[in-house]
């Protein structure tokens, strides 16, 4: 049976110093916020993929996402697992959709097009 963690709290989070090494605040739930010797804090959970093999996720700096943040996050992953999908590569997905959803717009192909035909003509 898991060990249960009291959740942290921000003004914990706040007095986190740095310490000689990285050192770790548990949450729960696989969350943890991972403080770094140069004083970086960065949300972290900890999971197993559908194979079995471990892993961890970065959810980002503490100074980006806040605590609620990175809490939904850490759900919006274990609802990932349960339908056996691994949060780490579906969000990596996810981020390449965007870009190339970015770069497929009427400039972009337009700039390209433009290219193209200028290096057509160069003899």
């Amino acid at each position: 049976m898991p060990k249960m963690v009291p959740p942290l709290t921000q003004l914990q989070i706040r007095n986190a110093k740095p310490k000689d090494k990285p050192y770790k605040l548990d949450d729960g739930g696989g969350l943890y916020l991972e403080v770094t010797p140069a004083g970086g804090k960065h949300w972290r959970m900890k999971y197993r993929q559908p194979n079995g093999k471990e892993n961890k996720l970065h959810l980002g700096a503490f100074s980006a996402v806040s605590l609620a943040d990175a809490r939904e996050k850490r759900d919006s992953a274990k609802q990932l697992l349960a339908t056996g999908a691994d949060p780490g590569r579906a969000w990596a997905e996810q981020a390449r959709h965007a870009r190339l959803g970015a770069q497929n717009t009427f400039e972009h192909v337009a700039r390209d097009w433009h290219q193209v035909m200028i290096n057509q003509r160069q003899p």
